[in-house]
């Protein structure tokens, strides 16, 4: 995909713009993103600037400007942004995968086809780019994931994850900071604490952020 594509605008309500970019997400274009983020807080009018995975919602005054105004802004804009990096911290997390521990590796490899040692290899293999934090505290979203380590969400999702556990959804990994219900495929578990609401910084991922993932033990 050609990171200079348009974005699609849609008005959520009189008061919010949702700038949206084709999918798949890229690490070039969720760069754009922040740029635009940027750019666009200190626009008359708005708000805030709240980025999003492939996305940019923005929050402004009605009283000052309006949802044509802003989306006249962002399509003019958008082929002259340079992807902006955000300088990030790397970040290792070690996991203990399969066994109890992660107990949809098997499947992930039946499904690509690999042995659950070269899931593994290739799951460590990556670098993951943290484009955002959402969905539950110090839930990171991350982009890389090699593209055949891609598998569907379970059928039937579990009502209750536990905590930290490291899984694939779709075409993207993460770790559950907290036990939550969910349906991503559970390969392995890591013993860090993704949110500690009582640390002065309570997620342990930001945005920009590079992670790498260390196998500590491989079961099957």
């Amino acid at each position: 995909m050609n990171e200079s594509a348009a974005p699609r605008l849609h008005p959520l309500g009189d008061a919010a713009l949702l700038c949206e970019l084709p999918a798949p997400a890229r690490l070039e274009v969720q760069q754009k993103i922040w740029a635009l983020a940027s750019e666009a807080v200190a626009w008359p009018g708005v708000g805030e600037a709240l980025p999003g995975m492939n996305n940019l919602t923005l929050m402004f005054d009605p009283a000052q400007t309006d949802a044509e105004a802003l989306g006249a802004r962002i399509l003019a804009l958008w082929p002259r942004l340079k992807s902006t990096a955000i300088a990030g911290r790397e970040v290792r997390i070690p996991v203990a995968y399969g066994g109890d521990d992660g107990p949809d590796l098997g499947d992930v490899a039946a499904h690509t086809g690999l042995s659950a040692a070269e899931v593994v290899k290739r799951h460590c293999a990556g670098e993951y780019i943290v484009y955002l934090i959402g969905f539950l505290p110090g839930f990171a979203f991350l982009g890389g994931l090699a593209p055949e380590l891609a598998t569907p969400r379970r059928a039937e999702p579990r009502t209750a994850v536990p905590a930290r556990s490291v899984g694939i959804g779709g075409e993207q990994t993460g770790v559950y900071p907290l036990v939550s219900p969910g349906g991503w495929q559970l390969i392995g578990r890591t013993p860090l604490e993704l949110f500690d609401p009582s640390a002065k910084e309570p997620t342990l991922l930001r945005p920009g952020d590079r992670v790498r993932f260390v196998a500590e033990s491989v079961k099957p």
